[in-house]
């Protein structure tokens, strides 16, 4: 009986070809077609060492030895002479996976060496359908281990319709010695393609952030309140534990979810920032988890996503009290099985991220009011971190402001300059409801004014008629109210006594009580003896 043989031009191009893949599925099919087009060839298949994944269901699990790797069916190329309905490119069938060790494709995987059945009808111990193979007039097998740099990659199998001799094994065994290599180059090319569209999402959202970024040099302040917190920061920083973080706006939550990331395991990747507020209804899928080319109208490229950029690092869920309440369940999924699809997609992602939320709202309250997921609110609140309003921390509001200022000045390139006491008692008397991002702006708006006192004056004197302050004692109403001479002189003393404990008792002096008060300071002295006032 004739034996098939291999034209040498289709060789070398096969050859050729299969080093200029780039993706292990190209190089699959390639594989198998240009095998399948050689003379009487029935049937080519790649099966590849991978985990397993189907133990419960697998048909040959008794005969597995090691449940953590199997063969798994990866490309399968050939046509029924009998049944011309038949589809044998499926590779989810009976034969898609094989334990290692087990029939005659797992026993070339556990020896890594080959298996030939020359004469099917002479030998038929390996052929595990002996019918199947006589009713298709299968004649001969050859099976090959794909061998790079001592490791088996997995199993490349032919079936033909006549005996295989020596000239063929030779061929067959260049072929996967060749495709093995192709395989490892595809793999480490696929592997760049995945880096490279990671990093390419993680410049995108850290260009974002860029500004936001600028200048952060960490917490600044000296109150008990801003120690507990970094207390905090130290004890949960280094347990991958979901944090979420409360307080008003404007309080450094954000500054809060940077320490955090900073000081973890992850801090070597990156930390992806989402304002859950600002994304649109419709397009939340596509933020957080990405989507194909053309999923839909305008989906122009692949998407990553945030939860793609933020893999092995940090994503921090901004104002996360704001996610509509029936999109908080595909956020519930990703934190529980830490899986996804993207749109448009059918194939299940992966990703290992740390979440760290924040919110200004009272989520157990918008829990009971039904607003918000309970099963949500537990995912995210495994360490909640309280980050106290600028007013009860007023000891932090000097060091923040005179930092502030010295970034400012510096940005525009101007003198140093330096806040007055009265300037700065002005600004430690306000009650700051916008916190630290108001304390922020106003110290700014006071550095560009910087060259004309009054004008200076002018925007810090400003803050006592912004209408926040309608609930401070010194509020506008009061000031039209008719007052006593005792009332008078006891507002007197309050004032003195104010400006003694904001100067430490001293009088004289431009850091003086009386450079405070617009006084001299004889004066001062002279009103302090007549009211009995204690300079301590």
């Amino acid at each position: 009986m004739q034996s098939f043989t291999f034209e040498n031009e289709k060789i070398q191009s096969l050859l050729l070809e299969m080093g200029q893949q780039r993706t292990t599925r190209s190089l699959f099919k390639l594989i198998t077609n240009q095998i399948f087009e050689f003379d009487k060839v029935a049937l080519v298949r790649i099966w590849l060492v991978q985990n397993g994944d189907i133990c419960p269901s697998c048909r040959l699990a008794k005969e597995c030895l090691d449940p953590k790797h199997c063969l798994h069916l990866v490309a399968s190329t050939g046509a029924s002479s009998v049944n011309q309905g038949q589809d044998w490119s499926r590779i989810d069938g009976a034969h898609r996976r094989f334990p290692i060790g087990a029939r005659k494709i797992g026993h070339i995987a556990a020896t890594g060496k080959p298996v030939v059945v020359a004469s099917i009808e002479k030998d038929s111990k390996w052929i595990g359908h002996p019918q199947w193979a006589k009713t298709e007039s299968i004649k001969g097998f050859a099976g090959h281990p794909m061998w790079f740099n001592g490791e088996n990659l997995g199993v490349l199998g032919v079936f033909t319709k006549t005996p295989i001799e020596q000239p063929v094994l030779d061929i067959l065994t260049l072929i996967t010695n060749h495709a093995a290599a192709a395989l490892a180059n595809a793999r480490a090319f696929e592997t760049i393609e995945k880096l490279t569209k990671q990093l390419k999402a993680e410049n995108t959202y850290l260009k974002e952030e860029l500004s936001e970024t600028r200048g952060a040099t960490g917490f600044i302040g000296k109150s008990l309140a801003l120690k507990r917190i970094m207390d905090q920061i130290d004890l949960v920083a280094a347990t991958g534990a979901n944090v979420l973080i409360l307080g008003e706006s404007g309080t450094g939550k954000e500054l809060v979810a940077r320490e955090i990331h900073h000081r973890s395991c992850r801090s070597d990747r990156p930390l992806i920032k989402i304002n859950c507020a600002s994304v649109p209804r419709e397009l939340f899928a596509s933020e957080f988890f990405g989507h194909a080319k053309g999923a839909f109208t305008g989906a122009l490229s692949n998407r990553e996503g945030k939860f793609g950029a933020s893999h092995q690092g940090s994503l921090f869920l901004d104002e996360v009290g704001e996610i509509p309440l029936e999109l908080q369940a595909q956020l519930l999924r990703v934190l529980q099985e830490g899986e996804y699809e993207r749109i448009g997609e059918e194939k299940v992602r992966t990703v290992d991220t740390r979440i760290i939320a924040a919110t200004n709202r009272d989520l157990k309250n918008e829990v009971t009011q039904g607003n918000f997921r309970e099963d949500l609110y537990f995912r995210l609140n495994v360490f909640p971190i309280l980050v106290p309003p600028l007013r009860e921390r007023k000891e932090d509001i000097q060091p923040l402001a005179e930092f502030f200022l010295r970034s400012c000045l510096q940005e525009m390139n101007r003198p140093l300059v330096q806040f007055t006491r009265q300037q700065m008692a002005q600004l430690q008397t306000y009650h700051w409801p916008g916190n630290v991002r108001e304390l922020q702006n106003v110290v700014e708006r006071f550095a560009i004014t910087t060259g004309s006192s009054s004008a200076q004056m002018e925007i810090l004197n400003s803050l006592s008629a912004d209408p926040g302050q309608r609930d401070c004692p010194d509020s506008v109403e009061q000031f039209h109210s008719v007052r006593t001479e005792d009332e008078m002189i006891q507002l007197q003393v309050q004032n003195i006594k104010n400006a003694l404990e904001l100067c430490q008792g001293k009088i004289y002096g431009h850091d003086g009580a009386a450079a405070l008060l617009g006084l001299r300071p004889t004066t001062l002295a002279t009103r302090i003896k007549k009211l009995k006032i204690s300079r301590h």
